[in-house]
């Protein structure tokens, strides 16, 4: 069978929790989506609160993947560890709540495993190497489809983290940039990629926050808590086609809404 993937770019404040909840339902319906993952890990401008958490899966999203402001709403502790469906990077250190991966079914019986990932170029050093991390989850249980999100700075580091698991995963997506790149490939042995998917929040904006914030931090200002800018939304999405009888995607296509 074909198993359309969409994969939503990291959702910021509630007026970008807001735009998902309008418009993901349709969009899920016009392609025929299968199986859906959505960043989540900016629904509280920095970080994700339980309620918002349940308010993207109500929207249609099958799993919620988080990145580098994981911790910045300890409310989402308890529910991330009684939530199977809720990914925090797998390449935190095992002493933190919560899990980086999991097995999930998928339509005519498929196991479709997705997992979270964090970079380390320009982020945080003290993270575990998200390749070697990788090359282990791969070893400890099978599945027909592998799916990755990548929260990394570098498009280089994605990069390299695709082709790195081509051959071995199916769709690698990078997230936490907020910029939708113009990349989206089929690499030789079959794995669909992006580099960024983008962001679901604020158009006018610097990605996602008010343009006079960013502009003070860049000016040496005082520092200040980010605010999600106001006005219209956008949402940045991807779907990518996985062949399930040749086990390879065969098609990666930007499905943005504005």
């Amino acid at each position: 069978m074909i198993l359309r993937i969409l994969a939503v770019g990291d959702v910021v404040g509630q007026s970008g929790l807001d735009f998902l909840r309008r418009h993901l339902p349709a969009l899920r319906k016009l392609h025929g989506i299968h199986f859906t993952v959505v960043n989540g890990e900016n629904a509280a401008s920095n970080g994700l609160l339980p309620e918002q958490a349940q308010d993207i899966f109500s929207a249609g999203a099958d799993v919620i993947t988080l990145g580098n402001h994981t911790w910045d709403k300890r409310q989402i502790l308890t529910f991330m560890e009684d939530c199977p469906y809720l990914l925090r990077p797998a390449n935190y250190t095992n002493r933190v709540p919560g899990r980086g991966w999991g097995i999930f079914d998928g339509p005519q019986g498929l196991r479709i495993r997705v997992v979270n990932l964090i970079g380390r170029c320009e982020m945080n050093s003290n993270f575990d190497n998200p390749f070697f991390r990788m090359d282990q989850i791969l070893a400890r249980q099978e599945a027909d489809v592998t799916l990755v999100d990548f929260h990394a700075e570098a498009t280089s580091e994605k990069g390299a983290m695709a082709w790195y698991l081509d051959g071995r995963a199916h769709a690698l997506w990078g997230t936490h940039t907020h910029v939708p790149t113009a990349d989206c490939q089929v690499l030789p042995k079959g794995l669909g990629m992006v580099t960024d998917l983008g962001m679901t929040g604020p158009t006018q904006s610097v990605i996602g926050i008010r343009p006079e914030q960013a502009i003070n931090r860049f000016l040496g200002g005082l520092p200040q808590r980010f605010q999600p800018a106001p006005g219209p939304c956008r949402m940045d999405a991807v779907i990518f086609d996985l062949d399930t009888a040749i086990g390879r995607c065969t098609g990666v296509h930007r499905a943005d809404i504005s």
